[in-house]
């Protein structure tokens, strides 16, 4: 049989990390049923039944049958700027500044697609979602990368970039409430990457994938809120986490025009939008009332206090995530991420993304999330106390 050689776009893409953490799993599975999978970022409740009970009753419409409108239905769009006044007070032209996305995964990579020729520079935080790196990587462009650390609330330092970094960027992506280490973004940190990008000419985008999920009462902020964002950059905004809606695959991409003009010329070339029902179904879950979604956040504000209170008593030193639904914690001394994950999971039968897979600087970390019951996680933490890695551990 003829093997055909692949293109080299797609030999530049990055190792799939999270291939070979599932690979480990799998075999561990193999010889135990009572492995714990906390390294997983896939909501664990339904979608919301409304939601639900609207899509079965779009499937009958037999207009949505036939194929959608290339750049989705006009109702949609216009849902998404209702919701963007109603939850941030920010004006949004469904016509212009609307792009409805395949899931937000698919408009991160077709991005740098977009704006990026081979050669250009861009600016991606680590620790980072891998998939950033993925559509870089097809536009055989450059990455610039912005430690997140610690002593500076996981934000990066833009003081660090020098001129000619600046100069030769074009592309930066932000994320917060941050995957992987649970940041969440101030107003100063967006008016300084405004101002960069309006001076060197270069696009934010700013992934809100968990833009609903912040604790302590405070609400996380939308890049759009900033004066000048606009101008400058866009915001992807996706259900799957706000509505468990990851399966659905729908998002949005807001903001620039021009930028939203670009995404929707190269999804032209791609595909003919989303099935009518499930676009019927995200404009009712952006429009209804959004007490579940209150519940959901209250739910995994509950699971935080049961993961770090289950951490601290087995003495493992670790602070809270201020937004999404991951923890971020450091692993014991004299271990690297991916040995403390592997320890774990071979001695206490619990899964932790090593946080080596999201960035060299994710190094020293593991990524855990609030993605099963209170007991499964007080068991996980107790689990792991056993293993006596801990000054005061069980």
């Amino acid at each position: 049989m003829k093997e055909f050689p692949q293109s080299e776009a797609l030999q530049r893409l990055p190792e799939q990390f999270f291939a070979k953490l599932v690979n480990k799993v799998m075999k561990v599975k193999e010889q135990h049923d009572d492995v714990i999978n906390l390294g997983q970022g896939n909501p664990d409740q339904p979608t919301f039944k409304p939601i639900v009970d609207q899509l079965k009753k779009a499937a009958d419409n037999p207009n949505y049958h036939k194929y959608p409108p290339f750049a989705g239905y006009p109702f949609l769009k216009e849902a998404v700027a209702d919701y963007y006044k109603r939850e941030y007070n920010v004006d949004v032209d469904p016509r212009t500044e609307v792009a409805v996305l395949a899931g937000t995964k698919t408009g991160l990579v077709e991005i740098s697609q977009c704006l990026l020729n081979a050669g250009d520079t861009v600016l991606v935080p680590d620790p980072g979602y891998p998939d950033y790196w993925s559509g870089i990587a097809l536009a055989g462009a450059n990455m610039h990368e912005m430690p997140l650390k610690q002593e500076n609330d996981f934000h990066p330092d833009f003081s660090e970039l020098s001129d000619n970094t600046l100069h030769n960027a074009k592309l930066m992506f932000l994320n917060y409430p941050n995957n992987p280490t649970g940041a969440v973004a101030t107003h100063a940190l967006f008016e300084e990457a405004i101002n960069l990008g309006d001076k060197h000419d270069i696009c934010i985008v700013h992934d809100f994938a968990y833009g609903a999920i912040g604790f302590d009462g405070k609400k996380p902020i939308s890049f759009l809120q900033i004066p000048g964002a606009k101008n400058v950059g866009v915001e992807m905004l996706t259900l799957s986490k706000t509505y468990n809606m990851a399966g659905w695959r729908v998002g949005f991409v807001v903001g620039n025009p021009s930028v939203i003009k670009a995404i929707e010329l190269i999804q032209d070339h791609y595909y003919c939008s989303l099935f009518g029902g499930i676009q019927e179904a995200a404009a009712f879950a952006l429009k209804s009332d959004q007490s579940n979604v209150t519940q959901l956040v209250n739910m995994y504000e509950s699971r935080r206090k049961a993961l770090v209170d289950g951490a601290q008593k087995i003495g493992w030193n670790v602070e809270a995530p201020k937004g999404s639904f991951f923890a971020w914690f450091p692993v014991p001394e004299g271990y690297k991420s991916e040995t403390f994950a592997d320890l774990v999971l071979e001695k206490a039968r619990v899964v932790v993304a090593p946080g080596v897979g999201f960035g060299k600087y994710g190094e020293g970390y593991v990524r855990i999330g609030l993605l099963s019951e209170e007991k499964i996680l007080q068991e996980a933490m107790e689990r792991i106390g056993k293993l006596q890695l801990f000054s005061s551990s069980l």
